[in-house]
């Protein structure tokens, strides 16, 4: 079956709706430093006619030129000392003037303004005029002057107001883990300054019930925040039924004029799906030629001929260093547990690429400059085979009940597990959500990234890198949770990595603190799960183990961190020796699970605990 849905049904137009961004000069400093919820009363004081008073579209605020010409640095001045963005480096990283970007889920448009004429607005109580209803309004973000934050406050068709606050970090020393985009130098009166600057994408939850008015920029103090572009990020009705983390940039190919075919497995069904494409860490534009999905015979093989994918009604989709591409809907009506095939030309060259390490499973490719085999429906043109999922790194079917995700390691990865059987926890998550019918057949999305720790990074966020580890979780949290399609809970099963790394168990704690006060401030449920032993690996000695039971103790005793907790320690240990796997559930490392130990820790989990709080 081929056509165009939305959330609803089909699209007269063909194209899907567009959801809008928010940005802003600043982003909370430091791991896991967000933009939360302020804890107040609302405050239905006034009346739409009174809070409408002064709101205006954000252009109108526009009061600081940050954005120069490389042969006229002095006509600009963003951070009061002289400085400016390169109107050259944002064009070379694909954000020229009006650039469509999308972060976090949510799409905007740079400003569409001249080198030297005002772009963006210091925040100081400005009320900047929204249109839309969704579960978060995206802010971009550079603060200058250092860090830079404050209350603000988001106001209602209804007339009623919520607070917020928001946190952005300095454009020069923000973290590089958490930016949206990394420009290699700033214009100066001096000449340039050869140091990166930064920008950022800043998320804050909002009322999903009631449509967005208006939003009143924070009072920021010392430091400045300026604001670039604002949205909502909209309700979508869609639900993700397959994902993957991007762990790192690193060297491939070169790949020049060859098609890729990525083999996935979807864990839930619906009448259309589309295909999210990330250019994560990135300092340049992606170009993606064509993209095609079809349901996976065996291999490389497809059961029929690929369906065109179509990116606002174009072939050809170029995603912007940093940002998103979410294709328009496609109607190929997949079940729960289809295999996919989805294949991209990549016109070339290609010599680094956003990457997720497959630890399971198989991808395919064509010889370079092979030309554009998308269309195949043989998979005789793939002789090769990758070893990483470049670029994918979402797949959303229409409608359905949401999804749960699981951010994890390498056990939720799929180390250990028998490559391309889909055996690991997720996996069998899913096929027992599709095999029954007493909670909804959520979607699962499995967030896992080998290697991967919760309070530091094994990548760094920035440049190109052969360490796939990904940056930390608290790092990835906005991306690999909070902006995932139909999210409503979230499972976190990590932090064996950071003990065995020296890590001590207070930071652990803090993190898991950390990552379930912004899911939940998102509206997600958060479920902890207990750190699995690995006795007998190479490093997991006494003390390393003493660290994982202190944090076991403290996912235990929750004290209300969690909504729910499942304890994986206890389904995988040796009740001879808990500081190692059970026999029968060890892969053979000691330290990774196999098939049988997975099936064991997806088998424990009561479906009913998925639920999401608002669920009947």
């Amino acid at each position: 079956m081929r056509g165009r849905w939305n959330g609803a049904g089909r699209v007269r137009d063909g194209r899907r709706r567009l959801v809008v961004l928010l940005l802003v000069t600043g982003l909370a400093a430091g791991p896991g430093a967000v933009a939360t919820p302020a804890v107040a009363a609302e405050d239905a004081s006034q009346t739409p006619a009174q809070s409408s008073s002064g709101v205006r579209p954000l252009a109108h605020h526009f009061d600081n030129t940050g954005i120069s010409s490389d042969a006229a640095p002095a006509n600009a001045d963003l951070d009061g000392t002289g400085r400016s963005l390169s109107a050259q480096a944002l064009d070379a990283a694909g954000w020229g003037p009006g650039a469509r970007l999308v972060l976090h889920g949510t799409a905007l448009t740079w400003p569409d303004t001249r080198p030297g004429r005002p772009d963006n607005v210091v925040a100081d109580g400005q009320r900047v005029r929204l249109t839309g209803q969704g579960d978060a309004i995206t802010f971009l973000v550079a603060g200058t002057g250092g860090t830079a934050g404050g209350t603000g406050l988001i106001g209602y068709r209804d007339g009623t107001r919520t607070p917020y606050t928001l946190t952005a970090p300095d454009w020069d020393t923000g973290p590089l883990a958490t930016k949206a985009v990394a420009l290699p130098y700033s214009n100066g009166t001096a000449g340039r300054s050869a140091e990166p600057v930064r920008l950022y994408a800043v998320t804050v939850p909002v009322d999903p019930t009631r449509a967005v008015a208006h939003v009143e920029l924070p009072r920021a103090g010392q430091a400045r925040l300026h604001v670039f572009a604002v949205a909502v990020r909209e309700n979508t009705g869609w639900t993700g039924t397959w994902s993957a983390s991007t762990s790192g940039y690193a060297p491939v190919g070169p790949w020049q004029d060859r098609t890729l075919r990525l083999a996935v497995r979807a864990s839930t069904g619906g009448p259309a799906v589309r295909i999210r494409l990330d250019n994560t860490f990135a300092a340049q534009p992606a170009r993606i030629g064509r993209v095609t999905v079809a349901l996976r015979e065996s291999g490389a093989t497809a059961r029929a001929t690929p369906v065109p994918v179509s990116f606002g009604g174009r072939q050809e989709v170029r995603i912007p260093a940093g940002a998103q591409a979410y294709s328009d809907p496609v109607g190929l009506r997949i079940p729960a547990g289809a295999e996919l095939l989805v294949s991209l030309h990549l016109p070339g060259p290609v010599t680094a690429a956003p990457v997720h390490t497959a630890a399971t499973g198989t991808n395919y490719g064509t010889a370079t400059d092979s030309g554009d085999h998308t269309g195949d429906v043989s998979g005789e043109a793939f002789s090769e085979r990758v070893t990483v999922w470049p670029f994918l790194t979402g797949i959303d079917v229409v409608g359905g009940p949401g999804s749960v995700v699981m951010l994890g390691d390498s056990i939720t990865d799929g180390v250990g597990s028998t490559s391309g059987a889909n055996r690991r926890w997720p996996d069998v998550l899913a096929d027992r959500l599709a095999a029954q019918s007493a909670v909804p057949r959520y979607g699962v999305l499995n967030q896992g990234i080998s290697a991967n720790r919760i309070a530091s990074d094994r990548y760094t966020g920035d440049g190109v890198s052969t360490d796939t580890g990904g940056v930390s979780a608290r790092n990835r949290l906005d991306r690999d949770v909070l902006a995932q399609t139909g999210a409503h809970t979230v499972i976190v099963f990590e932090g064996i990595n950071d003990v065995r790394w020296g890590a001590g168990s207070a930071d652990v704690i803090a993190g898991l603190r950390d990552i379930a006060t912004r899911s939940r401030a998102q509206g997600l449920r958060v479920i902890g799960a207990t750190v699995a032993p690995c006795g007998g690996y190479r490093d997991c000695t006494a003390d390393v183990d003493a660290r994982r039971q202190q944090v076991n103790a403290f996912i235990r005793d929750n004290g209300g961190t969690f909504d729910a907790v499942l304890d994986f320690d206890a389904v995988l240990r040796d009740p001879d020796d808990p500081t190692r796997l059970l026999p029968a559930y060890d892969s053979g490392d000691h330290l990774h699970p196999g098939d049988a130990g997975l099936r064991a820790v997806a088998e424990s989990i009561d479906l009913e605990v998925l639920r999401p709080s608002t669920a009947p």
